[in-house]
């Protein structure tokens, strides 16, 4: 189980923590992003949802509809999974199915471009209904590989939100596909730099709403929404009743670009109530690294009453960078009181491969 959430995890941390890219040029975020394509422009007749399933209906055979709206403050570029002509946010292939959008982590010589302010949401219709949902940057060129795509105006955010929450409520999101319609609408709202996004995810992760949305809407309030979704993590975490979502809560802090979001995970680590949420904050902890973290972590495995707990805070000191909890296992393997704390120590020096490892186990043989 926890392989199965650590692989999960780190695909989520990879398709979302936000980066400068490097960019060759900046396109338009209008008809002129795209390639290989009938772009046909189209005005809104009663909003989003009724232009949208119109353009649905009469088309003949699959299409896209697309539009723009403000994208959310940073630096960041939503991109694709993939390059093409050497550059990381080139020319996209709608058709592609696994070209869902990702964000490359930057490089120490990245020369960071004005990022745009516009994102353009993408929906693939077909057979009369909306199938796929994508988000793209607006300095992506998107390869429509021949497609109809039709070009809504003036679409308000707000109509947006909306719109897209319908694929979120009363849907399954237990299915971890990449294209799962509820997840991808999921995250084209959390793009959108409005507060009725801010409303919509404060909705999503209410009480009365499944634990299974209540996690994958916890993740997107870190990733993407800044202040706004640290407050509710932090609301969530002292209130949600469910140590499984408050876990994924965790997680959620851990990639929250906030400041503030290394003290919540602190706290969780030292008190929350259920053992298994301590121990994942632990784990997450430990990728931040710092004194904060350190202390909090060998606190954890000298106090807390939990022996399990303390084994995984041993383990979070594995995954210190660096190498940085090396010594402190070395310190909980000659010191601390509870003999299976001491075991585990060991037995993860022993995997470190560490010199300062290797030089402590030689101490002990030649006594």
């Amino acid at each position: 189980m926890k392989t199965k959430f650590l692989i999960r995890a780190s695909r989520f941390l990879l398709a979302a923590l936000f980066f400068t890219a490097p960019l060759s040029a900046i396109a338009r975020a209008d008809q002129s992003q795209f390639v290989n394509a009938k772009v046909e422009s189209r005005a809104l007749n009663q909003g989003p949802a009724n232009t949208i399933q119109q353009i649905a209906n009469q088309a003949r055979g699959p299409a896209w509809i697309a539009y723009e709206v403000p994208a959310i403050p940073g630096d960041h570029s939503s991109c694709c999974s993939y390059q093409r002509n050497g550059s990381v946010c080139g020319t996209c292939d709608l058709e592609e199915q696994h070209g869902t959008y990702s964000v490359t982590p930057s490089q120490n010589n990245t020369v960071k471009l004005e990022q745009p302010a516009q994102v353009t949401m993408l929906l693939r219709v077909d057979q009369k209904h909306v199938m796929r949902i994508r988000v793209y940057s607006a300095n992506c060129i998107l390869d429509a590989g021949g497609l109809s795509v039709f070009w809504l105006t003036d679409v308000r955010p707000e109509e947006s939100v909306i719109f897209l929450t319908q694929f979120v409520v009363g849907k399954s999101l237990e299915d971890d596909r990449d294209d799962h319609l509820p997840q991808q609408a999921l995250m084209a709202i959390a793009q959108h730099a409005d507060p009725s996004a801010d409303r919509a995810f404060a909705s999503f992760v209410a009480l009365d709403r499944p634990a299974s949305l209540r996690e994958k809407a916890s993740f997107w309030l870190g990733a993407a929404r800044g202040k706004s979704g640290l407050s509710l993590l932090e609301k969530m975490a002292a209130t949600d009743p469910n140590s499984d979502v408050r876990a994924k809560i965790a997680f959620a802090l851990f990639v929250s670009r906030e400041p503030q979001a290394t003290d919540d995970i602190i706290h969780m680590a030292k008190d929350d109530s259920d053992a298994h949420v301590r121990g994942q904050a632990l784990f997450w902890l430990a990728q931040k690294a710092g004194q904060k973290a350190a202390s909090t972590i060998t606190g954890a495995i000298q106090n807390d009453p939990d022996t399990e707990v303390k084994k995984k805070a041993v383990f979070a000191l594995t995954q210190m960078p660096e190498g940085e909890g090396v010594p402190k296992l070395i310190e909980v393997a000659q010191t601390n009181k509870n003999p299976e704390v001491r075991k585990q120590a060991m037995f993860w020096l022993g995997q470190s491969h560490d010199p300062r490892a290797l030089a402590f186990f030689e101490k002990i043989l030649s006594q």
